[in-house]
């Protein structure tokens, strides 16, 4: 068991199942992108740990931008999206690829799709290592999901409670709201 502040959370997701389906989700991308340059664009904070350990396996010609968006406090969506930094690169004509760590209401993708899309970018796909289906509120989901979750809230690889948790290296489900 682990506590964070109020929370108390259970191991849900190893680092060796997760390092696993970010193989397998590169292997996809390798044999999708084989002849093209990718334009990869990590969303910070949470998706960094997923950004670099997917590189890894990455072999496609690539260049990796960031972008910073937040619409969370604590452990629930505010519904409001708050751009921290953007691209500063064009992605006219650009094959683009966005990283996600986690696809829940779909509000944050959606931003992001139609602040891509204003660059008319070749192609835009979203992969995202975890995916909620049942949280969607917009119908926006990812091409690309590394693993289907329940509505619970999770902490680790990346993804926080009130800022603690991104260094853990799997992933944990909330088991009290305290």
């Amino acid at each position: 068991m682990l506590i964070i502040n109020d929370k108390k959370f259970e191991l849900f997701i190893p680092s060796a199942t997760i390092i696993n389906v970010v193989k397998q989700m590169a292997d996809e991308i390798n044999r999708e992108y084989i002849n093209k340059q990718v334009h990869f664009v990590g969303v910070m904070n949470g998706a960094f740990m997923f950004v670099s350990d997917l590189l890894k396996f990455i072999k496609v010609s690539c260049e990796v931008h960031f972008i910073k968006l937040a619409s969370y406090n604590g452990d629930a969506s505010t519904g409001k999206i708050k751009e921290v930094f953007g691209l500063n690169t064009a992605l006219t004509n650009k094959t683009v690829i966005v990283l996600e760590d986690i696809v829940d209401t779909g509000r944050t993708l959606d931003h992001i799709c139609r602040s891509i899309n204003t660059f008319n970018p070749a192609e835009l796909k979203v992969v995202s290592l975890l995916y909620k289906p049942d949280a969607s509120q917009t119908g926006v989901k990812p091409d690309m999901a590394g693993i289907e979750i329940a509505n619970d809230f999770v902490v680790g690889y990346g993804l926080d409670y009130q800022g603690l948790g991104r260094n853990l290296p799997d992933i944990y489900r909330v088991i009290d709201d305290g």
